[in-house]
């Protein structure tokens, strides 16, 4: 239910999507305990630093969603109940994960309770009447998404059909769930008018008591989910059908197990991702709070995802020197099984933080701020992991040829590792408008990994904080 709806011998990827930054095709709290602030001091003029926040949610719902993805899996693999069709069965993988994720959230956390909800259910206002606007609304915003589809030539390729079939599966369902569901969450909202509203009132011309701020950041949220979501389920069709014909039965030395996790951390981390951007829920609080605002913001942020990468990457960024960390290595076998599980222990932590989302993971937006799991140590777990693992992978400094190239190459590499970093400090400004976000920086800035570099951990800095205050 959508409700803010929303192998070669070398060691290393040779899929050429797989070289690119952010493609997932590639192999590539409550129960948290507060921790007390320290008391302020010249390095934190602020005053004293407050107790880390309570994540927006449970490391075990995250947990809890991982197990039913990988138990999903070898379901598919053991029984193969939908042969060879990937759409159903990357449909049963995402909705085993999300029911799993929904019922922890909504049995064990009661999510429904949060004030972050917008919901009271003390409150008992019934209205068939917003509830049609809002149920428009929907209509319409699924009307603005299809529109973007129709009108530009990317989304006319091959690669979407199978996005398009699910859809064909899974709209009609949903729609008529939609209405109830709305109905029921309308009731218990003590400010009812909400995004959905204002668009069914725009849809329907009643434009006096539209609010444009609220429109705007509504159709934002769906353009995310209209941009991701059919990006990232064609990238989980094609890494599930790899997996379901994978022959495990060839797993024996480092190189085999290592192509296999590398690639299952990319195919667990782009399962939960389409689960982030179905998984929109008032109810469940995994619903949108806000959509970055900025133009910098989005930009910094397609660049790194087809179709922008492709031009980017190849025309201004290409790092890559076609020479692979596994062929440099290969001769020097403890050597090659350390530089390979670097990569495997960074590829995890990568993985970790999108787990760690639970149902919430969404690009561009702000969902719940997350403070456990990796989030513990720094602001930006997954793209400083990220960003190490390719200068592993990619070793642009190991010269094969004028030293000048390999110079050449890391600048272009630290061009990448800069986009990445104008994408942390554009969603830190975002998320500062959030003051458990501004607590949760303040906290990390005191105690988390980076702390040792003044100012300068991810641009978790003092200047937002500020700026928030």
């Amino acid at each position: 239910m959508t409700e803010d709806m929303t192998n070669d011998m070398t060691g290393t990827v040779t899929d050429t999507a797989r070289h690119n930054p952010d493609s997932p095709d590639s192999p590539g709290n409550r129960g948290n305990r507060d921790i007390p602030g320290n008391p302020g001091g010249p390095g934190n003029p602020e005053g004293p630093v407050p107790a880390r926040p309570r994540s927006a949610t449970h490391g075990a719902v995250g947990a809890a969603g991982f197990v039913a993805f990988l138990l999903s899996l070898i379901l598919l693999r053991a029984y193969r109940p939908f042969g060879d069709d990937m759409v159903a069965s990357a449909l049963f993988m995402v909705g085993m994960t999300s029911a799993t994720v929904l019922l922890v959230d909504l049995l064990w956390q009661k999510t429904y309770r949060r004030a972050s909800t917008g919901l009271s259910f003390e409150r008992d206002d019934p209205s068939w009447s917003r509830t049609l606007v809002k149920f428009t609304g929907l209509l319409g915003s699924l009307g603005f998404v299809a529109l973007l589809y129709w009108l530009f030539p990317e989304y006319h390729g091959d690669f979407y059909d199978r996005y398009y079939r699910m859809l064909t599966l899974i709209m009609p369902p949903l729609l008529v769930l939609a209405l109830p569901y709305l109905y029921f969450v309308d009731r218990r909202m003590p400010q009812p008018l909400d995004g959905y509203w204002h668009v069914g009132q725009l849809v329907t011309l009643q434009w006096a008591n539209v609010d444009r701020r609220i429109v705007g950041q509504h159709l934002l949220g769906w353009l995310v989910k209209g941009f991701f979501l059919p990006l990232m389920f064609g990238y989980l069709c094609n890494d599930l059908a790899r997996f379901l014909s994978a022959d495990v039965s060839q797993l024996s030395g480092f190189k085999p197990w290592f192509d296999l996790l590398y690639g299952l951390c990319y195919f667990v981390d782009v399962g939960l991702t389409v689960m982030g951007y179905l998984l929109t829920l008032r109810l469940a609080d995994t619903h949108l709070r806000s959509a970055e605002p900025t133009m910098l913001g989005w930009a910094v942020a397609l660049a790194c995802y087809e179709p922008f990468w492709s031009l980017i990457g190849r025309q201004y960024l290409h790092y890559d020197t076609g020479f692979a960390w596994g062929e440099w290595l290969w001769g020097a076998p403890l050597l090659y099984g350390i530089w390979g599980s670097a990569i495997l222990l960074l590829t995890m932590i990568y993985v970790w933080a999108t787990v760690s989302f639970g149902g919430r993971f969404s690009n561009l937006t702000h969902r719940g701020i997350i403070t456990n799991g990796p989030y513990r140590w720094t602001k930006h777990p997954a793209y400083v992991a990220k960003n190490l693992s390719w200068w592993l992978i990619f070793i642009p400094f190991v010269a094969r040829g004028p030293v000048d190239e390999a110079l050449r190459h890391c600048l272009l590499l630290l061009g990448v590792n800069g986009l990445y970093a104008m994408r942390a400090w554009t969603e830190e400004r975002h998320l500062s408008r959030d003051p458990v976000y501004v607590a949760y920086a303040r906290w990390i800035d005191a105690h988390g990994l980076f702390r040792f570099l003044p100012n300068l951990s991810w641009f978790g800095g003092r200047w937002r904080t500020e700026r928030a205050s």
